[in-house]
């Protein structure tokens, strides 16, 4: 999953033209004027007063299509049907947020996706995401195709086969992404900092994601996280029952290239270092008076004299940088490495009919600090980049020896 999920019942009072335009539909092909007085019986004349938005444009555009369109493909002898274009017409007004994050789902896009996160993935095995306006990979998932292909945090995808992806939205592009086990796609990606693009042709096969791994190194113990799935809490709290077991009292938790997941996940972990009732982070609605606080349950189990380093980079988000914004405010943690990747919103999967869905960014993350997670991400206290050269040459990790050596001061 690219982002937090709320299947939640909201009064959708804010997307009121949603409703309009798609309540329209029931009675395209008729006149205009007849179309409009029926959507008036329909929807609160005072809402549409209210919100002073004039409709007689999208009418007469309506009717000049109904009128005078001729389609220039000649082998087509389909006409486009009445309830496509509303379909069309909502996916319009979405584009016009100007947010990635916000997409509505037509018949067939919502099958899809409600089988892609609720069923087995089959693809590459990497999440990414709209940053600035550029299809980019916000990680690769360890030990799948996209990982073993040499693919990095950061790169912008410029063409997926032949398809440009410029003005692709992420779930579109993910849906030319994913394809069957055994199938292969060709990707033309851009690395920053680099001058030319390169290609690479991948095979898909079925993704399976890893959550966490515990290591040492000497006296440090290191927890790898890699996702925020439903399983990681139970998995981080038996990694961190083997850390308190080992006698140390110097941890670093690893969570660079870990795209996030369920929220529920990162709150879970962060208690284990904050007294009961600490912010988390919290939830801020378009309403002030909406806006939910996300505490710590406690138990808080580590003293004083715990010594925490987070490594974050740009592959670092969503969840991720809840849990690392949340140790770091509180001052719990040091952050080295580079900046996140700046994905703190959360959306909301709403039903528009049965067969169609919206997914609508409704709030925004902050930290306890009251910063925004979104758009700029979390700015490491050490800023530490990796040195790919020596790490793939002689496996040094630069950011790692960092957060060692300031765990051994």
């Amino acid at each position: 999953m690219n982002d937090f999920f709320k299947n939640r019942a909201y009064v959708f009072g804010g997307i009121i033209i949603v409703g309009i335009i798609f309540s329209s539909g029931y009675y395209l092909g008729l006149n205009s004027r007849t179309d409009e007085q029926k959507i008036s019986s329909i929807i609160n004349k005072e809402e549409l007063k209210d919100s002073q938005v004039d409709f007689s444009p999208f009418w007469k555009a309506w009717n000049v299509i109904n009128e005078k369109y001729v389609p220039t493909n000649s082998t087509s002898t389909e006409r486009v049907s009445d309830q496509d274009r509303v379909y069309g017409a909502i996916e319009g007004m979405v584009k016009s947020l100007g947010d990635p994050y916000t997409t509505f789902f037509p018949p067939t896009e919502t099958k899809e996706f409600n089988e892609a996160i609720s069923g087995q993935i089959e693809g590459v095995g990497m999440e990414v995401g709209i940053k600035d306006a550029i299809l980019t990979v916000i990680a690769p998932v360890k030990n799948t195709p996209a990982y073993r292909a040499g693919i990095k945090a950061g790169d912008q995808i410029l063409k997926i086969d032949d398809l440009i992806t410029n003005g692709l939205s992420t779930e579109e592009a993910i849906s030319h992404i994913r394809g069957k086990k055994g199938t292969s796609v060709k990707l033309t990606m851009l690395r920053p900092g680099a001058k030319e693009p390169y290609v690479v042709s991948i095979v898909r096969d079925v993704i399976n994601m890893p959550t966490v791994e515990t290591d040492t190194k000497g006296d440090v113990f290191i927890i790898r996280l890699f996702s925020f799935s439903a399983i990681s809490p139970s998995l981080f709290r038996d990694a961190l029952r083997e850390f308190y077991y080992s006698g140390k009292n110097k941890l670093i938790i690893d969570l660079r290239g870990n795209p996030g997941g369920y929220l529920e996940a990162a709150q879970d972990m962060a208690s284990w270092f904050l007294p009961i009732g600490k912010v988390i982070v919290t939830e801020d609605f378009r309403d002030e008076k909406d806006n939910q606080v996300f505490r710590s349950k406690g138990p808080d189990l580590f003293s004083s004299n715990l010594n925490l380093v987070v490594l974050i980079d740009g592959g670092s988000a969503s969840a991720s940088e809840i849990l690392a914004g949340a140790l770091h405010d509180h001052g719990v943690a040091t952050l080295v490495g580079t900046q996140s990747f700046g994905k703190g919103s959360v959306q909301e999967l709403v039903d528009i009919t049965d067969d169609t869905s919206l997914k609508v960014t409704i709030a925004k993350w902050l930290t306890p600090n009251g910063t925004s997670i979104s758009h700029n991400g979390l700015t490491p206290d050490v800023v530490v980049k990796l040195d790919e050269k020596k790490y793939l040459e002689d496996k040094i990790d630069t950011q790692l020896n960092k957060a060692l050596e300031i765990l051994a001061q």
